[in-house]
């Protein structure tokens, strides 16, 4: 678990290059070493103990903490501000921790009901097993939100934007009422990321993310990383290090090294993602565009106020139903059709088949996902390629239904 330091002066793209990794660069070498040690050895008893207590810097055991996997902590803590920060196999381990650590029976936790979908698999199905009560709210409604936390919980549960239909939620007044009301105020910060979005700054006790997404940034490392408070992330560490969801070495390397290019690749993406969504949102095939960036957007308000870039990530619905998309994916030239999200290359997909394909198409439409979303997650190709990929895409679909030829036969 990354320790306290003081915060350097640095802008937030140095820091990304730079923060964590003077103390382990070794023999002088400029990159930070990939630690395989399952164990470390001290031929000084008194020495070993002090360490085994956390009264002295230094490693055990691999489970617990490795000297790669610190750096990393050590960079994502700067670059949110935080106090302290601890990683995890995965993003999911993260937050599934995090929940089990500091909720109990009878305890009682605030949230939405458009979180990611695994998340929304633990607040539906796995609390409720250890008589945790919980209550969702419609996202947008921010009186229920409040009133919901009035009513007493130990914690408020934040995703924001959300995913995959790009909600946003008013991040200060929301932590602020928890706050008023005891309760600990906890915010995925995946689809923002650091560099458009500091809940900390807002108030936030603690900040999740999925490092898999846009802080590794290169779709080879699964991993996960919370930040903030350090009394709150020391319970969590303890909690992971005893259960076992440690992040491996070689991947807290490869997501290291992706967060070096983090602020170069999300401004292209902040930049491609509103040229594409005005795109979208003036062409024949589309329905609805969902991204905070377009002032058609219900909360723009909002994520003006508290975002610094509106993000890589925007969802769209075809005309046409799940056909449309059905005929439109395959022709997508310049993206992944894969259940990721947040890497160099664009990536796209159906909720059905990513985000929420562990809700049935009735629950997904309960939550406003129609049949005929697309999530689509901006690389760092030129938007002009992008864009151009796009239109004879979804043309070439719209030929398709108007043939009324099946898709599935072609």
């Amino acid at each position: 678990m990354a320790d306290e330091r003081d915060l350097p002066t640095a802008h937030q793209g140095t820091m990304a290059v730079w923060a964590g990794e003077e103390q382990y660069l070794m023999q002088g070498a400029t990159q930070v070493p990939v630690v395989h040690s399952v164990s470390f050895g001290y031929r000084d008893l008194d020495e070993w103990y002090e360490v085994a207590l956390g009264q002295r810097a230094g490693h055990i055991y691999g489970r617990n903490t490795n000297p790669t996997v610190q750096v990393l902590e050590e960079k994502l803590r700067l670059l949110e501000g935080a106090e302290a920060a601890t990683s995890f196999s995965t993003g999911m381990a993260a937050i599934s921790s995090t929940l089990f650590t500091l909720l109990s029976p009878g305890d009682r936790v605030v949230s939405i009901k458009d979180t990611y979908g695994g998340t929304s698999k633990i607040f539906l199905e796995f609390l409720p097993r250890f008589q945790i009560d919980v209550a969702l709210c419609d996202t947008g409604d921010f009186d229920a939100i409040e009133r919901e936390v009035a009513k007493g919980c130990k914690i408020l549960y934040l995703e924001t934007p959300t995913n995959p239909t790009l909600k946003v939620l008013d991040l200060p007044r929301l932590i602020s009422c928890a706050h008023r009301h005891g309760a600990l105020a906890i915010v995925d910060n995946t689809f923002a990321t650091p560099v458009n979005q500091s809940p900390l700054s807002m108030g936030a006790d603690l900040v999740v993310h999925s490092a898999t997404k846009f802080l590794g940034g290169h779709a080879d490392a699964l991993g996960g990383l919370l930040c903030g408070r350090k009394d709150l992330v020391a319970e969590v560490y303890h909690f992971r290090e005893i259960n076992g969801a440690t992040l491996h070495p070689e991947a807290a390397y490869l997501i290291l090294r992706g967060l070096k290019t983090l602020s170069l690749r999300v401004k292209q993406q902040n930049q491609s993602a509103l040229r594409i969504a005005r795109f979208l949102e003036a062409h024949p095939e589309i329905d609805e565009v969902f991204y905070p960036g377009l002032e058609s957007h219900p909360h723009h308000d909002v994520a003006a106020r508290q975002m610094r870039g509106f993000g890589g990530v925007m969802s769209f619905s075809l005309r046409g139903g799940f056909d449309a998309v059905r005929a439109f994916l395959p022709k997508l030239r310049f993206a992944h059709l894969a259940a990721n999200l947040g890497c160099v290359e664009t990536v796209a997909g159906p909720p059905r088949t990513t985000s929420h394909v562990e809700l049935t198409e009735e629950g997904r439409a309960s939550l406003g996902i129609p049949e005929s979303l697309v999530r689509y997650s901006v690389g760092i190709e030129e938007t002009e390629d992008l864009i151009a990929d796009l239109d004879q895409a979804l043309r070439g679909a719209a030929e398709v239904r108007r043939s009324g030829k099946s898709v599935a036969s072609r």
